[in-house]
């Protein structure tokens, strides 16, 4: 259900006024005592979550995948050139066009795990559907929708799933 922008906007001044949600700049963030209560209402709220073995499942194969897409990340912001890595600077369009194709691929087989999300938790939707626009923007010539955070990219989108399916677990990043 979306909400009307107007009403999201009171709710935020309300927050800020109340010292629950900080302002820098045009961004909003959850003050530290409204993050840590937001912690541990997810351990109430998710304690049926964390107790599905389908999820936790889950989680673990994302884990897993997650390696995956940080190699492919790596590789699309780096190059090897006579032996020396440096950055991508995107100049050699088949070379970026390669590490799509390879996103694409990689979406391909998470797209199973991602539905499994949606599945238990619905409003992961947003992540699933998110990831499969920023890849069909990547295909279409927007190579900022790989990887940039300045717009809803696929690392970005994907990184944010991450940490909501962190929260929702309980579980801590595996580095």
């Amino acid at each position: 259900m979306a909400l009307d922008a107007s009403d999201v906007e009171a709710v935020m001044e309300l927050a800020i006024a109340h010292e629950r949600v900080l302002r820098a700049d045009e961004k909003l963030m959850l003050a530290p005592l409204a993050r840590l209560a937001l912690s541990a209402d997810y351990s109430r709220t998710c304690a049926h979550l964390r107790a599905n073995p389908a999820f936790g499942a889950a989680v673990e194969r994302f884990e897993v995948v997650n390696r995956d897409l940080k190699a492919l990340m790596t590789d699309w912001q780096t190059r090897s050139v006579a032996g020396a890595t440096l950055p991508n600077d995107h100049t050699d369009t088949a070379y970026d066009n390669g590490i799509i194709d390879r996103l694409g691929r990689f979406h391909d087989r998470v797209e199973a795990l991602l539905d499994e999300f949606v599945a238990l938790v619905p409003r992961l939707a947003y992540y699933r559907d998110g990831l499969l626009a920023a890849l069909e923007r990547s295909e279409d010539g927007e190579i900022a929708f790989v990887s940039d955070v300045g717009c809803e990219s696929y690392h970005t989108l994907w990184f944010d799933l991450h940490e909501e399916l962190l929260r929702l677990s309980g579980t801590e990043r595996v580095e």
